[in-house]
């Protein structure tokens, strides 16, 4: 047992027990098997930095995003890719179909890749490639940080901008100068933590409703997040750092289902807005919303996903206001299979959530695009 020690008349007395022990190990780390450290965020940055191209195609797509959620970009975003990254050569082959898609459709559509590395369990699970990159339980951290952020430069360097999902509050400083685009997910959306990190993100954030179907929730985030915060935090250096944020004016909501069902439809649009409305969220959130037409809208089966896509897409044809954006979980193979070593599994098939496969998907863009169109023709004719 630690000797609990009064005043000390001794200062050299004082530092060197300090020193010693600074903490009594019976009240810390009782939970904990291993401390592995990992190299600041810096390190990695210096070690795979982002090129020239790579930056001007972050900020022109940043450009784009911002435009299309405030209204005076008439394009259509769409979210685009698998739902987690866990072949990193895979996640290449995909942003190289889906960048020759986008500059065929981009007068149209502003096409950002899904590039996601932690994906939040309800219970346990494979929690994606930063945590466990080998799929195998060794949870190599260090070597899944880098990986991500080499897939990162890889899909820029396809020519396709990458979106991601911001779980953990240290990733951004390691990944966020290379994102275009950025979600709070449904189960995070009322978190404070979250909140205050949308608010100094350097990209547009939405923020999805939770998992019982409150918009109420994620459209209060988008207020607060639009407003200063000031919490702990760490610099490029890993040092602890106390951040002074200005907010993040850019933040929206996105409609992605519920336990209870769908919300995608007309009413459902309506309803979200309005809330909006009443939250006194502001920017994009006066405009339009993103659909996720995955995870409770289309309960999570990737044919019914498709389904919705062209569901949505008559809609925007026929007028329809406020829908701003798509989400879509898509990969080269259709379904999913359980996380095992790359070794044991199928080339370009989800280990999460059933993705629509990548020919599905490529028609789905085209008719996208089309309903663009045709709302253009709808609002020249007014």
């Amino acid at each position: 047992m630690a000797e609990l020690r009064g005043p000390d008349s001794s200062e050299d007395v004082k530092r060197r027990r300090l020193g010693e022990q600074a903490v009594f190990p019976e009240t810390v780390d009782v939970n904990i098997r291993q401390l592995d450290p990992i190299p600041a965020p810096r390190s990695f940055i210096k070690e795979l930095p982002l090129g020239a191209e790579q930056a001007n195609l972050v900020l022109k797509s940043r450009h784009d995003v911002r435009h299309v959620l405030g209204g005076s970009d008439d394009r259509l975003l769409v979210i685009v890719g698998p739902c987690s990254i866990h072949d990193p050569a895979a996640a290449k082959d995909y942003a190289r179909r889906l960048a020759t898609v986008s500059h065929e459709l981009g007068d149209r559509l502003v096409m950002v890749m899904r590039v996601y590395f932690e994906k939040p369990r309800t219970t346990v699970g494979w929690k994606g490639l930063i945590n466990d990159p080998d799929l195998d339980g060794t949870y190599d951290i260090r070597k899944g940080m880098w990986l991500a952020r080499r897939t990162l430069l890889d899909v820029l360097d396809a020519g396709i901008p990458a979106a991601t999902e911001w779980l953990d509050p240290i990733t951004p400083q390691y990944l966020s100068d290379a994102v275009s685009w950025g979600a709070i997910g449904a189960r995070n959306t009322e978190s404070q933590v979250h909140r205050e990190l949308a608010s100094g993100l350097s990209m547009p954030v939405g923020f999805k409703n939770s998992t019982d179907g409150n918009v109420k929730a994620a459209a209060d985030s988008c207020f607060a997040a639009a407003s200063e915060h000031h919490f702990l935090s760490i610099n490029l250096d890993g040092h602890v750092i106390a951040a002074e944020t200005r907010g993040n004016p850019d933040c929206h909501l996105i409609l992605r289902g519920s336990s209870h069902g769908p919300n995608y439809d007309a009413e459902s649009v309506r309803s979200a807005m309005q809330a909006l409305g009443r939250s006194q969220a502001s920017g994009p959130s006066l405009h339009g919303l993103i659909i996720d037409a995955a995870h409770g809208n289309s309960g999570k089966d990737e044919v019914i996903e498709a389904d919705v896509v062209e569901r949505i897409a008559a809609r925007l044809a026929a007028g329809e206001t406020g829908i701003s954006g798509i989400m879509m979980e898509s990969f080269i193979e259709a379904g999913n299979q359980q996380p095992a070593p790359l070794s044991q599994l199928v080339y370009g098939k989800s280990v999460t959530d059933p993705c629509i496969p990548w020919e599905r998907t490529n028609q789905l863009l085209h008719t996208l695009a089309d309903a663009v169109t045709s709302r253009r023709h709808l609002e020249s004719g007014r």
